[in-house]
């Protein structure tokens, strides 16, 4: 017996319950971790409430990122046994291959040695936010070392990692957050400059501070109305990569300005990298690198213990956090 998370209804934080179960062992190709943490992402609470891109059979568990200790390696399964220290690659499916839990099994392909100089809670916060910026910054929009890159939630995880990857290209990055809170924290972590876009003319900004020449690149997970100022001051040829869609309102396109000045506006999503064996190779040799080096470098908003998971998702949904909130197992 094990105790997981699942919700046997969609709703808020409060459905969430711990209950215990039999975990069955790794099947071939499968390595079973005992987990020492979790990293907690919208994701999560988009699948708790009904709106994500799965639709599960209730009662579902839920969870994307695990760092643990190998309990056994299913058939089949090289380069990994018993004991080993590791950290789990976002699968295509948080619904067959839920990560909230204290014993959890995923395909060995999602598994990873991470950096032995990382803790249990740094290694539960690092591959969705570097997977999904990396993909969308270098992957995709191939960031170069005189870009300007606008980054909007920027206070979030994937935001900060975004921050660090644009620094570490040599790209400058601009940080938009809605209020001028955590400009201070955000500037003293990397980013170049801040925009507090519910307080500030965000045109008017980026135009000043990317002067003539644009912004070649956005990445932003909100949408809706902020879409009409960030494509008016991008650069001619300019690309915008959207991974989210967190405003409720609607989100206009912008049609005569993406005309003249031949604008990408291009949907993202994590799956495209690690549903790819060679882009993932890939974003893992880059990602790896980086935090050996200590050039990324992943920054814990707060942590929980894994008996307080409804309080965890209360405050992933306050906006209050500054990085990734952890859950301890």
């Amino acid at each position: 017996m094990a105790r997981v998370v699942r919700f046997h209804q969609h709703g808020g934080p409060e459905v969430l319950r711990i209950e215990n179960i039999d975990v069955p062992g790794p099947s071939r190709g499968e390595v079973q971790i005992r987990v020492k943490a979790l990293g907690l992402n919208r994701a999560e609470v988009l699948l708790r409430t009904g709106s994500y891109i799965e639709t599960p059979t209730l009662p579902s568990g839920l969870g994307l990122e695990a760092a643990g200790i190998v309990e056994a390696v299913g058939e089949d399964v090289g380069g990994f046994v018993p004991g080993d220290a590791v950290s789990v690659v976002p699968p295509p499916s948080m619904v067959r291959w839920p990560a909230y839990g204290e014993l959890v099994t995923f395909p060995a392909e999602f598994v990873v040695k991470h950096p032995p100089s990382l803790g249990w809670e740094a290694a539960a916060a690092v591959w969705v936010q570097y997977l999904t910026a990396y993909g969308a910054l270098i992957d995709i929009a191939k960031l170069r070392r005189d870009d300007f890159v606008v980054i909007t939630a920027a206070s979030s995880s994937v935001g900060l990692a975004a921050i660090q990857i644009a620094n570490l290209i040599g790209a400058t990055p601009i940080a938009v957050t809605r209020t001028s809170g955590k400009k201070q924290a955000l500037l003293e972590f990397g980013a170049t400059h801040v925009i507090a876009s519910a307080e500030e003319d965000l045109e008017a900004r980026m135009i000043d501070i990317a002067g003539p020449k644009g912004v070649r690149v956005v990445f932003d997970p909100i949408g809706g109305p902020i879409f009409e100022p960030l494509t008016a001051a991008m650069s001619r040829g300019g690309i915008l990569i959207e991974y989210g869609g967190l405003s409720p309102e609607p989100t206009p396109f912008p049609l005569f300005t993406i005309l003249s000045k031949t604008l990408t506006l291009r949907g993202y999503l994590v799956h495209e990298i690690i549903g790819d064996p060679a882009r993932l190779k890939a974003a893992k040799a880059f990602i790896l690198e980086g935090l050996e080096s200590g050039n990324l470098k992943p920054i814990i908003a707060r942590t929980f213990p894994f008996e307080q998971i409804v309080e965890a998702h209360r405050f992933l949904e306050s906006n209050q956090q500054f990085g990734k909130i952890v859950v301890t197992v």
